[in-house]
């Protein structure tokens, strides 16, 4: 196999264990540690809902994924009162209309990974994501190489879609 040097990923990969552990406690969440920095912009938090929060995914799977967190420390859908699971929902529904309108994909993946078995990166804390696609942005690489190339600035995408969630903040109060 080939490597390609992604040192973006780094941190990531070096994060310490417990952050990614099933039983991760809320002061070992690397989402639950960013929510109280108040670093939105650092942090690439798009928006603060009642009960989520709308981010850009560090490590991307694709250009402009995002994730939709709740600030609840919980695993589990179950876990969260009806006007959250709500508030998820729409917040998807509302994140993919933004993200078609701005980055013109052509499709979008959206789910979450409920625990490590179903490849949760950080299973002790839920969390929906939400993956905008165009047709032709799989190749052989991720085939035959087991790499992916994300040609694009985190920060670029960050001051794109910043103004269209926070004018979703305002009509959502």
């Amino acid at each position: 196999m080939k490597f390609l040097y992604v040192p973006w990923r780094s941190k990531y990969v070096k994060e310490k264990g417990e952050m990614k552990s099933e039983n991760a406690t809320k002061s070992e969440c690397v989402f639950c540690l960013k929510f109280s920095e108040l670093a939105d912009d650092s942090n690439f938090i798009l928006a603060r809902f009642k009960y989520h929060a709308v981010i850009l995914n560090l490590y991307p799977y694709n250009t402009g994924h995002l994730m939709i967190v709740p600030f609840a420390h919980v695993k589990k859908l179950n876990e969260l009162n009806l006007e959250a699971r709500v508030e998820l929902i729409e917040l998807t529904n509302e994140s993919i209309n933004i993200l078609e309108e701005q980055l013109k994909c052509d499709g979008i993946n959206f789910g979450a990974n409920l625990g490590k078995a179903a490849g949760a990166g950080i299973p002790a804390h839920l969390h929906n994501h939400i993956i905008p696609r165009w047709q032709g942005d799989t190749n052989f690489l991720p085939i035959i190489a087991n790499v992916k190339i994300i040609s694009f600035d985190l920060n670029k995408i960050y001051k794109d879609l910043k103004p269209k969630f926070e004018e979703l903040v305002n009509k959502s109060m």
